[in-house]
């Protein structure tokens, strides 16, 4: 298509195409080393989020030492918790002690000028980028019964969703799109495309993730109309 004619949208999507074709080589890579190379793959797509993050924020000299903790302890703390299989201490760690420790290293040179905006946005950051990121690798430490080992299959599950997702919104969006959603921070977003990418990979999911026999116990315990609003949390949570 893009040979015959030249087209914006159709190179964005053979983009797309690409770069979910290196993430799926990535991750089968991952997958032949073992679970220590799944988790350092995770540890480094933090740590270049996170740093990301705080390079589009504004920082402020008195930050220096909440970073450093998050960068150096925070950061490979959680990884670490999720390689020993410390799921108690590793679900707590960052929301807990990481937000009552970083106001009190901000303020340790006595600089409280800004304090809350400058807190809340390391928080967030150490939130969003590192311990939302670290419970895709922490499924690979499931013991489900009569599914031992399998846990990369659930990985490989969670991604192909929000694959699956991803295509629905562009592609609604693209093709029965009109009234854009924060053009200012994502101009291709659209409003039927943002709520394809809602219900679609809720109907989806279940029937893909099991047998026909569980497909049909999900569906009767959740239905898709059931929980409009935590199909929308979900799908928000997970951009």
């Amino acid at each position: 298509l893009a040979r015959r004619k030249p087209s914006p949208t159709i190179d964005n999507l053979n983009a797309r195409i690409r770069a979910w074709w290196v993430m799926i080589g990535i991750f089968g890579i991952s997958v032949l080393i073992g679970p220590g190379a799944t988790l350092v793959l995770f540890t480094l797509i933090s740590f270049y989020t996170f740093r990301e993050f705080i390079s589009l924020t504004p920082t402020h000299p008195a930050d220096n030492l909440p970073l450093v903790a998050a960068f150096y302890l925070f950061l490979p703390g959680q990884y670490w918790l999720i390689w020993t299989d410390w799921y108690g201490l590793m679900s707590i760690l960052i929301p807990v002690y990481g937000f009552v420790l970083l106001p009190c290293l901000a303020v340790a040179k006595g600089d409280v000028d800004d304090f809350l905006p400058r807190v809340a946005r390391t928080q967030w950051a150490l939130m969003l980028t590192v311990y939302c990121i670290s419970h895709a690798p922490a499924l690979l430490t499931l013991d489900i019964p009569g599914y031992r080992r399998e846990g990369y299959l659930l990985l490989f599950f969670l991604l192909t969703v929000s694959q699956f997702s991803d295509v629905a919104q562009y592609v609604v969006g693209k093709l029965y799109g009109r009234r854009k959603v924060a053009p200012i921070v994502s101009r291709p977003r659209r409003g039927r495309g943002c709520w394809a990418a809602v219900p679609r990979p809720w109907r989806w999911a279940p029937g893909y993730g099991g047998s026909p026999r569980s497909a049909r116990w999900w569906r009767r315990r959740w239905p898709p109309s059931s929980s409009p609003w935590a199909s929308s949390a979900a799908s928000c949570f997970r951009r």
